[in-house]
């Protein structure tokens, strides 16, 4: 039986989505992780929910403690991870309110922690990252969103940057140059982390601005952002309330 990691972006880290859900304080061999943990069960499934940036949204991009969150995860035997994230849209297509089911990042981040392995003291360890989110994980979050006939796109490169301030508009059309689909300040770096931690790993990421290359939109603000994200947070929680008990 699976055991499901979720870290939850701001506003989708509520307890509510489990039964019997019972919060603990983890600490790990990198500190603590962003918030308390809160466990539960799904039907027969166990999951384990974390605050990405804090119960209070009180961590920036930067502070997050991104090694200690996945550890704890693991820690907690979790099989398999699924985050939530808000994201900008670097494409004309991908509306406000769509899902993307990101399948490769380009991580722009150069302030962080984004590695297990300090050292090569204990041997080398250079993790392959040529397809960083699970395949099994992305095609069931996928399906799973278009049998709720929400709008999804299937694959999609996410740019992570190291924020917390937004884009330029000469970064942002940059990016959308390398190929960028979407933009945020997180994913890369728990992708990374995931992988070398040798958990399945995927997000759903929302788009809720068009950052700022579009011309007849307005730069995108952080109230924007939470009035998007607070509009569609009840189909993100409705997806991974589907999508868990398909994961094996």
């Amino acid at each position: 039986m699976p055991k499901i990691g979720i870290i939850g972006g701001s506003g989708l880290d509520d307890p509510r989505l489990l039964e019997g859900p019972r919060e603990i304080e983890a600490e790990t061999a990198f500190g603590s992780p962003s918030s308390p943990l809160t466990l539960g069960k799904l039907g027969p499934i166990e999951v384990v929910i974390l605050a990405r940036h804090g119960r209070r949204h009180q961590l920036s991009p930067t502070q997050v403690n991104y090694r200690a969150n996945i550890q704890a995860l693991k820690d907690q035997g979790a099989t398999h991870i699924l985050a939530t994230s808000a994201c900008g849209s670097l494409r004309a297509r991908i509306g406000r309110g769509d899902f993307v089911i990101v399948d490769q990042f380009i991580d722009f981040t150069r302030h962080r922690q984004a590695t297990f392995f300090d050292s090569f003291e204990n041997g080398a360890g250079h993790t392959a990252m040529a397809e960083p989110f699970n395949a099994d994980l992305r095609k069931a979050l996928f399906e799973t969103a278009a049998e709720l006939k929400y709008r999804v796109h299937d694959g999609g490169t996410m740019v992570t940057i190291e924020g917390p301030r937004f884009s330029t508009k000469a970064e942002s059309h940059m990016f959308r140059t390398l190929g960028g689909d979407v933009i945020n300040m997180s994913v890369a770096t728990e992708a990374a982390l995931a992988n070398e931690a040798a958990i399945p790993y995927a997000v759903v990421a929302m788009s809720t601005d068009y950052d700022c290359w579009k011309e007849d939109e307005a730069p995108v603000t952080w109230d924007e952002i939470l009035a998007v994200f607070d509009e569609n947070a009840s189909k993100v929680k409705n997806l991974l309330i589907n999508v868990i008990p398909k994961i094996k």
